[in-house]
């Protein structure tokens, strides 16, 4: 990959970084990381406590998109041969502990005297779905969601659909709260960083009371990239350079997480592809053309600690991901900065 290219996508997510901050107080460094696991192919889970701005952080992500002109109807192999559906540009679900998998997917139902199927497709048909409050929904609504980020397909009654990129979930968690499920491995293994938004400081706190505090708070907020351009940043990511000593590293880290007295079940060999293409992705959008080990070792608590699952529930993974860290040597040989 040329410099110039590196450059220019550093440009455009600078743009996009700018304008989501404009109405939304996060951290820049979250940000990057949550901008590049939608650049890495990924999803993004976000666990927090209530009122800190993780849906409208949502809001304003999907909101920076142009994407005029990208909506596309998309076939399905199904039942009654080639089915279109549009799919939407955003789109939120507001989980329920009675909300169904139909409720999410979209269903059949028979119209006119012919008795004649016609697909009522669900919110999973958009570019950006927020899903909030995640871990109100019941173990079996939970599982509509595996197929459609594991295989970017969902598939409703034999009829086999296509959700077409860009397509990126953001879920939110609840930290606490009752009637919460949680949720299984297998789900959190799906999404590709856990980030947490965190309380803001105290100046930054009387901003968002200052500018949210009216009616017109997001007046003058528009969209800034066009949805192509999301698309050939992620094309880009396969281009950015990692060198074998910094995979091994990855790989030396991952299986660390195995080995550990505290763990139950570590990080699975997936997890070393997902921190791949999240340092790439965030090397990427910092406009380098190669990832370094203190790019990994950055990216390496966001996309490891939702996925090891431990002998007692009540520990911090993120302790052991730190240890892990700690404990793993790289030789100044391997660190190409």
């Amino acid at each position: 990959m040329e410099n110039n290219t590196a450059h220019e996508v550093r440009t455009g997510v600078e743009e996009l970084i700018g304008n989501i901050r404009s109405v939304v107080s996060v951290d820049p460094v979250r940000l990057e990381h949550m901008v590049a696991a939608h650049i890495a192919g990924g999803h993004v889970l976000l666990a927090d406590s209530h009122g800190v701005g993780k849906t409208s952080l949502a809001r304003a992500l999907a909101g920076s998109i142009v994407w005029d002109g990208h909506r596309e109807a998309h076939g399905s192999n199904g039942r009654g041969g080639s089915r279109a559906v549009e799919m939407e540009d955003f789109n939120r679900v507001q989980c329920t502990v009675d909300l169904l998998p139909q409720d999410i997917l979209g269903y059949y139902r028979m119209s006119g005297v012919a008795g004649d199927l016609v697909f009522n497709k669900g919110p999973m048909f958009s570019h950006f779905v927020l899903c909030d409050e995640i871990n109100l929904l019941t173990p079996k609504t939970q599982g509509s969601f595996f197929q459609a980020m594991e295989e970017q397909e969902v598939t409703i009654e034999g009829s086999t659909y296509r959700l077409e990129d860009p397509f990126f979930i953001i879920a939110t968690m609840n930290l606490r709260g009752s009637h919460l499920f949680p949720l299984p491995a297998p789900q959190l293994d799906r999404f590709m960083v856990q980030l947490s938004m965190g309380y803001p400081t105290e100046q930054n706190e009387q901003a968002i009371v200052a500018q949210h505090g009216r009616a017109d708070g997001w007046q003058g907020f528009r969209p800034v990239v066009r949805a192509g351009e999301l698309l050939r940043w992620k094309a880009l990511v396969d281009e950015v350079y990692i060198d074998p000593d910094v995979i091994r590293y990855i790989v030396e880290c991952v299986r660390a997480t195995r080995d550990h007295a505290a763990v139950l079940v570590g990080a699975s060999p997936r997890t070393g592809v997902k921190v791949s293409r999240m340092a790439r992705a965030l090397a990427l959008i910092r406009g380098e053309t190669y990832t370094t080990v203190d790019t990994v070792k950055e990216v390496l608590p966001a996309a490891v600690t939702h996925r090891l699952v431990m002998k007692n529930s009540a520990q911090d993974p993120r302790a052991i991901v730190d240890e892990v860290l700690e404990t793993t040597v790289v030789e100044a040989s391997r660190s190409r900065t």
